[in-house]
């Protein structure tokens, strides 16, 4: 397992340097210090690397939900955590743009963007249907359609050539989502 995560370190490591058209599975298992077929036995597709690498990228993004706490509170924590991760990990903004870019030319990493970008609209809807519900957000718009929103605006911003991401951008834009539906 020790060696499948240094793996999925190192491609995430490479999108994030030279962007997606430069990660090539020699170079991921180069950086590891393994050969190709060690790769290869981990992970027999490029597609198999590319969800590990999105699982790792999501699982930066879990840490922003906490799981205690009322549905209001772990709506802002999970504000505040996106705003750490631009702050801390502009990497992981950096990977998931390249994705998402790579996603309108290959229908595989498109199935695996949808998939993410679901799970993700879910659990944001469900926060803010718990926040309506407790009286912490104003916003009258259903929770699936500010989830969108939300999602939309932020993938936007990964999207945003490396200069762009700015951690100060981020949270302005942060800010004003955060006005729209308190």
């Amino acid at each position: 397992m020790e060696r499948q995560e240094a793996l999925v370190q190192a491609a995430f490591e490479l999108i994030a340097e030279r962007g997606f058209e430069g990660l090539r599975t020699r170079d991921v298992a180069g950086k590891v210090g393994v050969n190709i077929a060690t790769l290869h036995y981990y992970f027999p597709t490029k597609e198999k690397l590319i969800r590990g690498v999105v699982g790792y990228a999501m699982g930066r993004f879990r840490t922003t939900l906490q799981p205690a706490g009322s549905p209001g509170e772990q709506l802002r924590a999970h504000f505040a955590g996106v705003r750490r991760l631009a702050r801390d990990e502009p990497k992981v903004f950096a990977v998931m743009g390249e994705l998402a870019m790579r996603a309108r030319r290959d229908r595989a990493i498109a199935a695996i963007v949808r998939d993410v970008d679901a799970t993700w609209q879910k659990t944001l809807a469900a926060l803010l249907r718990g926040a309506a519900k407790e009286g912490a957000i104003a916003s009258e718009a259903k929770s699936g359609d500010l989830a969108a929103i939300i999602v939309a605006t932020l993938k936007g911003l990964f999207i945003v050539p490396g200069d762009g991401r700015d951690p100060k951008e981020i949270d302005r834009h942060l800010r004003a989502l955060e006005r729209l539906i308190g």
